[in-house]
């Protein structure tokens, strides 16, 4: 029996996570930022994970660039699972999406769907960020 891209429970690469979301465009579905849901913020806007790592956020109207990076925590560690490897979002404007740059945890990984945390080094706040393909 073999593991598909969607099993959640298996190792998963930054190469994998990368292909995953470069293919298609992307929509937030769910930001958590400081126990203020903001997903309202980011509603009509497709986002694309383009080539070096360009990031593309439009709604056909306003089209914001930043970058995107998928990177391993630990690069020497040969058995990295999702723990292990960081999202990383930069926009330089405007504010609310200024509040996705961070480096997020990736919690769970399918083909169509992201859910990543960041814990703020700060105060110690979660934040939480989900991204849905585009169907």
């Amino acid at each position: 029996m073999s593991c598909s891209s969607d099993d959640d429970s298996a190792a998963t690469s930054t190469t994998e996570i990368s292909n995953t979301v470069s293919s298609g465009a992307w929509r937030v579905t769910y930001f958590m930022d400081d126990d203020n849901d903001e997903t309202n913020h980011f509603a009509g806007y497709n986002f694309t994970f383009g080539s070096n790592n360009v990031l593309t956020a439009t709604n056909g109207t306003n089209t914001y660039t930043g970058v995107w990076m998928v990177s391993t925590e630990n690069p020497g560690d040969d058995h990295p699972n999702l723990e292990d490897i960081d999202f990383d979002i930069i926009f330089n404007s405007p504010d609310n999406f200024v509040d996705l740059t961070e480096d997020w945890e990736i919690l769970e990984r399918t083909s169509t769907k992201i859910r990543m945390k960041h814990v703020s080094g700060g105060d110690g706040s979660i934040d939480y960020l989900t991204f849905e393909k585009n169907t």
